[in-house]
Order: C-alpha cells, then structure tokens, then sequence
C-alpha cells in the first residue's frame, strides 16, 4: 500500500488533502517522496517563515534535544525565559503565555477578555465584538468569534454573547458597542477571509472606541505577524497598538508554538490558577522560537520582506492586468491575494501537480500568496511563470 492509501485508512477524515506525500524540504523547495522538487508559495500555511534548514534553526532544536525537552510549567527553564524577553522586546508587550498553537493562544486572549470584564464588573452577560469573515481558530472559543458561519453552524451553540461587526466598517463597530462589551477581537490582516487589511482609518477607530469604553483590542496576528507584512507585527505599520495579541505559525517556523502576549490592565487581568498549559512554553519549542527571533532581527527579515514584497506586488499587479480572470488583488508584504472569479480549486491543484508549485486558497475564489519570507526576486519570477500557465 502507498503512503496515502495507508493515511486514507488511517487519519481522520477532516481535511481534503492534495495527493502528493512531500518528505523534505530545502531553502524554499519542497521535494516529494519520488523526489520531484516544488516551489513552495504556501510555507505551511504561513509557518514557514525561514523556509526549510535554515542555518541556526536546526541547530537550536538538536542542541536543546540534548539538554532537556520538557519539565512542565511547574518550573522555570531557560530558554522560555529568553523567548519571551525576546517576543516582549520586539513586541512592545508586558506579558506573554506560550501555548501549543494559535487557536490556543485564541483561548487565552478570550480568557483575559473574560477576566479583565469581571474584574472590572461588568455584568455576566458581557459581550464581545468580532468580525464578519474573520478565522481565529478551530476550537469551541476560537470558533465562536469566527465569522464565518458555515465553520460555525456544525458546532452550535457556541459562546453567547458574540457580535459580528463588518470590518473596515467602523460604524457597523460603533453600532455594536454598548456597557456590556468586553472586547473587540480581529484580525490585523484577515487571512482565510481572503486577504484583506485593515484600513488605518478602521483600526484606529476601533482603538479610539475601546480606550473610550474601557474595552479590550484584541488583535489576531497569528498569520499577518512575525514580519509577513513588513513590519515585525502588521499593527506597528499603523501605529496602533493592542491590549492583547495572538501570535503563533511561523514563531516556530515549523515547531508547535503559539503565545498570547497583554499590555496595560490585561497583562495582570488574570491570576494564579486562571490559566495554564502542559506543554505550553517547553524547552524544546521556546529554544527554536528564541533562534527564529534571533535570526529575524540579525537578518533584517522584515526589511527583506519590504523589498520582495513590493516586487510581488507589482508582479501579481502585471498578472491580474494580464488575465480576464482575476478581478482583485490585495495585501501586504508577503500575504497577497488574487480574487478570481471563478474558483481557484482547479487553478491550485493543477499548480501543484502539473507545474510542482504549492499555493493555497482563502475561500473560493482567492489564492493566497504567503510563501517563505526568505523567497527572492527570482522566486517571484518564476512562481508567476508557472501560474500564468496554469491560469492560461
């Protein structure tokens, strides 16, 4: 039997995956089990930041494999005391928690929304405002400020008390606004929604609103961050910043490790016992985050990822003119989209197996470029070579 033929008879059946086994990677090359190498344009679903073996990262992990792996949070270790320093430092943050992944760093900024609403005393019935196409996660909390209803309806009822606001649409924000909200909770840049950044206008707005209610901003930055937009986080390129943020994929550039990081009241909203995790912060992962970190500031990642990204840019803009089949394109950095209108399923698949070029959607009728940040010019060049004829 194949490697799929076993995992179809094996997994659980949640995911529709593509029938190609990848068993290694390199730099910004996937390469498969019969060894037919593939230009990665989706890193992971964004995790990828430095690509595959980049120096230091593997180096980091073997090096902590050999001194310790794990001890619980029952005590202190180095390397989460340094990884936190780190995140803290280029974050601006009070407070962080490291967690397994972003939709448990979701949960833990609900948490805080929570608790820093009793603290204040609200009543039990507080609410908190979310965004319509918004995707923070797949677990009950995460789901519940997810807009999008067909990831929601399989699971009702899910947490009361959650409004959906239209983003980029401060008014539909203000109108839900009342003496029981808690929080608000977005994306800086929606992702899975089909990549569309907040306006600076918005997002100030929303932080005008919570300063002057007393409200929590949550900002999820669990796929936009870790320099994706050009900036270390994408909320720093529009001088707002959160009460509460969520970061996770490419901290660990391929290791489990997500975190929740608070400012203000929020960084001592909960105590001890409000919160906690068993793996959560373990030597292994937080020495790998603490590498990353290192490498992103020696290596100016977001700087590079200013450069390239314009370049994608106007590539991606020279695309969309070229074909009567793209009718949008949008983004930042290094999470672009093009709006297609007809749906992209086919387009995807055909890039992969007919071109070895790995993309990934958002929704239907999106590609989502969100590839290595490490990626050049010449990358660029030629994964628009490949689309092109697939789209042609």
């Amino acid at each position: 039997m194949t490697t799929i033929d076993r995992a179809e008879n094996t997994l659980y059946k949640t995911y529709s995956r593509f029938p190609v086994v990848f068993e290694r990677g390199e730099g910004v090359r996937l390469y498969d089990d019969k060894g037919t190498e593939y230009l990665d344009f989706g890193a992971g679903i964004a995790v990828m930041g430095l690509g595959y073996h980049y120096p230091g990262v593997d180096e980091a992990a073997k090096s902590q494999i050999e001194k310790l792996v794990h001890t619980s949070n029952l005590f202190y270790n180095i390397s989460a005391t340094e990884a936190a320093e780190k995140l803290l430092k280029v974050s601006g943050m009070d407070r962080v928690f490291f967690t397994n992944s972003g939709t448990e760093a979701i949960e833990g900024a609900l948490k805080i929304a929570k608790r820093h609403a009793y603290n204040r005393g609200l009543p039990a019935d507080y609410e908190i405002i979310a965004m319509e196409h918004s995707f923070h996660g797949r677990s009950i909390g995460a789901l519940s400020v997810t807009g999008n209803a067909h990831y929601r309806e399989p699971f009702d009822p899910l947490i009361p008390n959650i409004r959906f606001a239209e983003f980029n649409n401060l008014d539909s924000v203000r109108s839900l606004f009342s003496e029981k909200t808690a929080a608000v909770i977005m994306e800086t840049i929606q992702g899975e929604g089909g990549i569309y950044p907040a306006t600076e206008e918005f997002l100030k707005g929303v932080r005008e609103l919570c300063d002057n209610s007393g409200a929590l901003l949550i900002l999820d930055e669990i796929q936009c961050g870790m320099a994706r937009s050009g900036s270390m986080f994408a909320w720093q390129g529009y001088g707002v910043k959160p009460d509460v943020m969520t970061v996770a994929k490419a901290l660990g550039n391929g290791f489990p490790i997500g975190a929740f990081l608070a400012q203000g009241e929020a960084a001592n909203a909960m105590t001890v016992g409000d919160h906690g995790s068993t793996y959560g912060g373990n030597p292994l992962v937080c020495a790998v985050a603490s590498k990353v970190l290192d490498i992103y500031k020696e290596k100016d990642i977001p700087g590079h990822v200013k450069t390239v990204g314009e370049y994608l840019f106007v590539k991606l803009e020279e695309l969309k003119a070229s074909s009567d089949k793209v009718v949008a394109h949008r983004g930042k950095g290094l999470i672009q989209g093009l709006e297609f209108n007809v749906p992209v399923a086919d387009i995807v698949r055909n890039a992969l197996i007919n071109e070895h070029l790995v993309l990934i959607s958002a929704g239907k009728n999106v590609i989502r470029f969100v590839p290595p940040l490490v990626i050049t010019e010449g990358d660029v060049d030629e994964m628009v070579v490949k689309l092109l004829r697939v789209i042609r």
